[in-house]
Formats: structure tokens, C-alpha cells, sequence
């Protein structure tokens, strides 16, 4: 019997997202360059929102921030 492939997922908090690519060409070209290096990420229910420098620079599915980029937990 096959395996099933799992999702990570998050609770609601504060976290330190950092972006998995080596480069801010290569995060471009996934579409994660406003987020690169890293950004501070609330997750609030089933979004995640990412903020540099205390503003709201882009937002998704908290599924898909638990499973493309690192994450960590991050004191508020």
C-alpha cells in the first residue's frame, strides 16, 4: 500500500518565514521575492500574512506557507 503524502499544517500565531530558495532571483522565479529572505508571517485561521518592516506585504493559504517555506516559531 502506498504511502499518502501529508501536509504540514500551522496554528494560529506568529512566525519567522524564511524562503527556502538560496537567491532572490530563485525565490523570484517561484513568486516568493517579497518575502525573501524572510518575514515575519501571523497565521490567522486558514491565511497566512506576511509582513516586512510592520506592513502587510502579501497574503496565502496557511497550508501552502506551512509546506514551501521554513518556518519558525517567533516571538510577538
Amino acid at each position: 500500500m502506498a504511502k499518502r503524502n501529508t501536509f504540514k499544517t500551522l496554528k494560529d500565531g506568529v512566525y519567522l518565514a524564511r524562503c527556502r530558495e538560496s537567491s532572490l532571483l530563485a525565490a523570484a522565479s517561484n513568486g516568493h521575492s517579497i518575502i525573501w529572505p524572510e518575514a515575519r508571517m501571523v497565521i490567522k485561521g486558514d491565511t497566512a500574512y506576511f509582513y516586512h518592516e510592520g506592513k502587510k506585504v502579501w497574503s496565502c493559504n496557511m497550508t501552502y506557507a506551512a509546506n514551501n517555506f521554513d518556518v519558525g516559531a517567533l516571538a510577538e
